[in-house]
């Protein structure tokens, strides 16, 4: 008989929020990720390795996908982007647990949308409906 283990925080289990308000259950959360890309010089007479020096650290934007939208909050701040007055708020992705206690969270800081895409609405197909909205940022914190 096997012992139960630590609960693998399920990449599937999540919520965001914007503001400290939940406004959705999303399907998908991508580009949560730093990378920074070394700046390579080379040293006159020596030809066995190129220096890496250490530059800034760049971050995606992120990419929530779900269902259709319908936080009311979520609408206006896309709403009022698409009017040119950008709100820059705090937004959070919150891991949970398969009991549903929260294990881990991003903090995004200086976020706003950049981009909405609404579903592919095709008769003949069974699928569901999946809204678009990226997200730029000023960096994040991992929150454990």
């Amino acid at each position: 008989m096997s012992m139960p283990g630590p609960d693998p925080y399920l990449s599937f289990r999540f919520h965001v929020e914007i503001d400290a308000l939940t406004v959705g259950g999303f399907s998908s959360v991508s580009g949560l990720e730093h990378e920074m890309t070394p700046e390579e010089y080379e040293e006159g007479g020596n030809n066995r390795f190129t220096h890496k020096l250490p530059t800034r650290y760049t971050q995606p934007n992120v990419v929530l996908e779900r269902g259709l939208i319908d936080s009311p909050v979520l609408w206006e701040w896309l709403a009022n982007a698409r009017e040119g007055k950008i709100e820059r708020r705090t937004v959070l992705i919150v891991l949970l647990n398969t009991v549903r206690e929260e294990t881990w969270r991003w903090e995004l800081t200086g976020a706003y949308p950049i981009r909405w895409a609404g579903p592919d609405l095709q008769a003949d197909q069974a699928a569901v409906a999946i809204e678009t909205v990226e997200l730029a940022h000023q960096g994040f914190t991992s929150l454990g």
